[in-house]
């Protein structure tokens, strides 16, 4: 039984804002600065460690989220004993469950818990002088596969062979912007890197079921490995696999699903290859392991969806690493120094796969003294 007892002194939630010069544009909204909400818990004892909440969307995102964490989660989890990062987890679920039916914002406070679910794990691995792909149970692993995400559909060929000279060997483009479009740049794609190169589709959930099954017959004879979010992440799991079923591509879902039990329901479907749960949004370490674990026993492949600063993306590749399987990590490929250039021990990419860091914990942690210019002051 896993038992590391901890209590939490301080949590301190930081802000981060970095202007762009070319917006990142999906098929719902358009990104024109890049964010991140890191997350600092110190336990009573000292250590210390750190989290990240997904906060892309909306614009104010990342400020509404930091004051959730103070105004509502701090003070439900300082001053208390617990006996394992899950059970502080599932605490601060359970105290804010009837509130985030209230407010109607049971998505930001998600994600606010699941920023100081990866800070308390991150903090337990520091402590136990471990990296947290081994402090999570997982083998002694180097490297796990990785891609790069978020080609936009103006010439995305272009981004990609740039993320090729980096290291990648895996690229996945955003379509959702008109069918003769969507089918070119894939076509460039496969044109540009040719056909032993893994291509991925995302649609960002802009479909109804019948284009969704339209649009994959389209892509089809271009063998992308999955098509994402066909449709709304919320769609039946009946429709699910009607377009499972009629589309000819395998299919991708997760980052915008909530709670172990739509998961695994996911997963048991039958409807998608892939299950794509992003820490930063639900769940943190203690509810995303137990859901990569049932996916690949339901032979799914978990695949860590994330887009966003350099913290969460490494618990990803930990939580990934831990896991094992055939997964995939995501790393998106528009400019973010808050995910590689302000951190500190941020790990390359090589031939297609990142390293894992070895240092204890995350392995990594923000340069605060670097990313002072970026910080966003926030209310006392």
């Amino acid at each position: 039984m896993f038992s590391h007892p901890f209590s939490i002194a301080h949590v301190e939630p930081l802000v981060f804002r970095v202007p762009i010069e070319t917006p990142v544009v999906t098929s719902f909204g358009v990104m024109r600065d890049r964010p991140a909400l890191f997350v600092r818990v110190v336990g009573t004892d000292g250590a210390e460690g750190w989290g990240e909440v997904w906060c892309n969307f909306p614009a104010v995102g990342a400020e509404h989220r930091a004051r959730l964490i103070t105004s509502v989660l701090v003070p439900l989890v300082t001053g208390r004993a617990f006996d394992d990062p899950a059970a502080a987890f599932a605490h601060l679920s359970e105290a804010t469950a009837v509130l985030a039916i209230q407010s109607g914002e049971p998505g930001p406070l998600a994600q606010a818990i699941a920023g100081i679910d990866i800070a308390i794990w991150d903090m337990l691995a520091r402590r136990a002088d471990e990296p947290l792909h081994r402090f999570l149970g997982g083998a002694h692993v180097s490297r796990v596969g990785a891609y790069a995400s978020g080609l936009n559909a103006d010439a995305p060929e272009q981004l990609a062979s740039e993320k090729a000279e980096a290291g990648y060997r895996r690229f996945k483009i955003k379509v959702g912007f008109g069918e003769a479009r969507d089918r070119r740049n894939l076509e460039t794609m496969r044109e540009t890197f040719g056909d032993d190169t893994d291509l991925m589709v995302d649609a960002n959930q802009a479909w109804d079921a019948e284009t969704a099954m339209r649009m994959g017959r389209v892509f089809e004879p271009l063998r992308p490995r999955w098509l994402e979010e066909p449709v709304r992440a919320d769609t039946s799991l009946e429709t699910w696999r009607l377009i499972a079923a009629g589309c000819g591509v395998p299919l991708a879902n997760g980052e915008n699903l909530r709670g172990a039990a739509s998961f695994a329901a996911m997963a048991e479907s039958g409807a998608v290859r892939y299950l794509q749960p992003d820490i930063g949004k639900w769940g943190g370490i203690s509810g995303c392991l137990p859901v990569a674990r049932n996916a690949l026993a339901n032979d799914v492949v978990y695949c860590p969806h994330w887009l966003g600063g350099g913290v969460g993306l490494i618990g990803s590749l930990h939580l990934l690493a831990a896991v094992g399987g055939d997964g995939l990590l995501e790393v998106d490929a528009n400019p973010n120094p808050l995910r590689e250039e302000l951190m500190i021990g941020f790990p390359p990419v090589i031939d297609g796969d990142m390293l894992v860091p070895d240092g204890a914990g995350l392995g990594v942690a923000p340069d605060l003294a670097a990313l002072k210019r970026y910080a966003v002051p926030l209310p006392a």
